[in-house]
């Protein structure tokens, strides 16, 4: 079985909390429901106004710069993540696309990496 991480693109940020947003997490739960038996985690992002952004100048043991908000410009933005276990890319294909965020702009699927100590 392969892991992959099925990142969510929207076009704008949500507050995924908001009274306007009850329609789409309605589809989202149902999609959890469906995926149920291949979901090994996952979570919606809070707004990038509420991101820090860490870097170290200077390498390991440089300093510690924060920034407010996401470090990245993008047309597009991070709003939530599933852990997919399946069997191939195919699969993890077939359960991508019927994750909401699919139907309104994208999902990026991703092999995860084993760390160093296997986990």
């Amino acid at each position: 079985m392969v892991t992959y991480a099925a990142l969510l693109y929207y076009t704008r940020d949500y507050d995924w909390t908001a009274p306007g947003q009850a329609e789409v997490m309605r589809e989202y739960a149902a999609f959890g429901e469906a995926a149920a038996q291949v979901i090994r985690g996952g979570a919606a992002l809070q707004p990038t106004t509420t991101a820090t952004t860490v870097a170290v100048t200077g390498g390991k043991g440089g300093d510690v710069v924060l920034s407010d908000g996401p470090f990245a410009e993008a047309k597009e933005v991070l709003g939530g993540f599933y852990l997919l276990e399946v069997a191939d890319l195919d699969e993890a294909v077939r359960w991508a696309q019927q994750i909401p965020a699919a139907w309104e702009c994208k999902v990026e699927l991703r092999p995860l990496s084993p760390m160093p100590d296997g986990s």
